[in-house]
């Protein structure tokens, strides 16, 4: 069990460290296209969110990835597909069921979803975070130009 955790430890820094140097790039993503954010164009902030979401989506994918190469190694899949299959639903805290691990590692599938929670955790708070900024332009924009925005 101690080695299942240190392991599973282990592979966490890892994914942290990859998620760091992702949102590092998301980072010098937006600000290269903070102009874009600065105009009220919906178009123009669609294509901000879009990328931004594209790299975090391709970090959490990479971290998947990081936790099937474990698994394949342990032993526990025989097909990188499986192994990755396995730890998307692990990472995404689904839980299906349909495929477990060996007793001897199961362990380290709810380590991989606490892992998961905190690290989309992460990039739904960049996200975020962009996505407002790119909604108050636009609201300021209308106010500026005289226009109102239409309450639902």
């Amino acid at each position: 069990m101690l080695i299942n955790i240190l392991l599973g430890l282990s592979v966490m820094l890892l994914c942290l460290l990859l998620q760091i140097l992702l949102l590092l790039a998301a980072i010098r993503y937006y600000k290269r296209r903070e102009h874009l954010v600065r105009n009220p164009s919906f178009v123009a902030g669609l294509s901000v969110v879009s990328g931004l979401m594209l790299l975090l989506v391709l970090g959490n994918l990479g971290q998947i990835a990081i936790w099937a190469g474990l698994f394949v190694h342990l032993g526990e899949f025989g097909r990188f597909a499986d192994a990755f299959y396995h730890s998307a639903v692990n990472f995404a805290t689904l839980g299906y069921g349909d495929v477990v691990m060996s007793p001897r590692h199961r362990l380290l599938g709810p380590l991989e979803s606490v892992n998961g929670i905190v690290m989309i955790g992460i990039s739904t708070s960049a996200f975020t975070a962009v996505l407002q900024r790119i909604m108050r332009n636009i609201r300021l924009a209308q106010r500026r130009s005289g226009a109102r925005l239409r309450q639902p």
